[in-house]
Parts: C-alpha cells; sequence; structure tokens
C-alpha cells in the first residue's frame, strides 16, 4: 500500500514539473508556424491510399456520374489560370460545385460506396483549403495535391 502511495505521489510531482515547463516556454512565431504548416500537411497527406482496398485486385465499378465529376475537376485542374490567391479560392469554389454535384447524384452503395468515401474525405478537406488559401505558394501546393489525389482514382475505379 506504502508502495502504491509513493509512486502516485511520485507520478503527481512529475506531472506538475511537466505543466509548470510548458507554460514556461515562450512561443515565438517560428513555433506558430511551424504548427500552422504542421497541420496544413496534415491536411493534405495522401493516407487514403493506404487505407482504400481494390475488389480482389480489380477496380471497383463506379457510376458515371462519379467517373465524370471526377474527369470535370481535372479539367478545372489543368485549364484553371491561378496566378493569385483569388484565382486559388476561385478554383477551390469551382471544385467545390462540381464535387457537390458528384455527391448528389451518387447512387454507388455497398463496398464501392464505402471506398469512395475513403477516396472523397480527404479530397473535400483539400478544395476546402484551396478555397481558404492564403498565398500564392499555398495554392500551389494545394492545387498539385488535389491533382494527383484526382489521378488517383483511376488506379481504384473504373
Amino acid at each position: 500500500m506504502k508502495t502504491k502511495i509513493t509512486f502516485l505521489l511520485l507520478l503527481s510531482l512529475s506531472l506538475i514539473n511537466c505543466k509548470q515547463a510548458v507554460k514556461e516556454s515562450p512561443k515565438s512565431a517560428e513555433t506558430q508556424i511551424t504548427t500552422m504548416e504542421t497541420n496544413q500537411d496534415l491536411h493534405l497527406n495522401n493516407d487514403w491510399v493506404s487505407e482504400i482496398a481494390l475488389n480482389n485486385g480489380i477496380k471497383w465499378e463506379a457510376n458515371l456520374e462519379t467517373t465524370t465529376g471526377v474527369a470535370a475537376m481535372s479539367k478545372l485542374i489543368s485549364e484553371s489560370k491561378t496566378t493569385s490567391t483569388e484565382d486559388y479560392k476561385r478554383l477551390g469554389n469551382a471544385l467545390n460545385e462540381v464535387k457537390n454535384t458528384l455527391v448528389k447524384e451518387c447512387t454507388m452503395t455497398g463496398a464501392s460506396h464505402d471506398n469512395l468515401h475513403v477516396f472523397l474525405h480527404p479530397l473535400i478537406e483539400k478544395i476546402e483549403l484551396l478555397q481558404k488559401t492564403a498565398t500564392t505558394d499555398e495554392g500551389v501546393t494545394i492545387k498539385n495535391n488535389i491533382s494527383d489525389h484526382l489521378e488517383g482514382y483511376y488506379t481504384y475505379f473504373k
């Protein structure tokens, strides 16, 4: 019993010291930038590729509206002139409209539909980021990532 009390007391003291150390550390602009970049990288990752699966080694059947929507988004990416943050935001808005139509017209069900959601969820997040882009550098990065993401559709769906 004494051992448990001693252990809990030492654990409590170490946690208090840890919290004080965190409070004492100054926050610099560099830390905030790193945090922001880390959060952005987190949203632009391609973890969906490790979560999605083929249908026993075969591409999933997708409805025509979904494939047409993905093709329309790819065309917007390749044909849009993007030189300013406003251009990237407009592109994000246009992509969002196509995505909304794609989602509304989707008639897929079962496992193919589940895998489509694995593909779409991070794409939706990337489009939202593009709509809110603050710099042209961010816009370039997000646009390129969305383009790569859209190309990945054809690996898993036909």
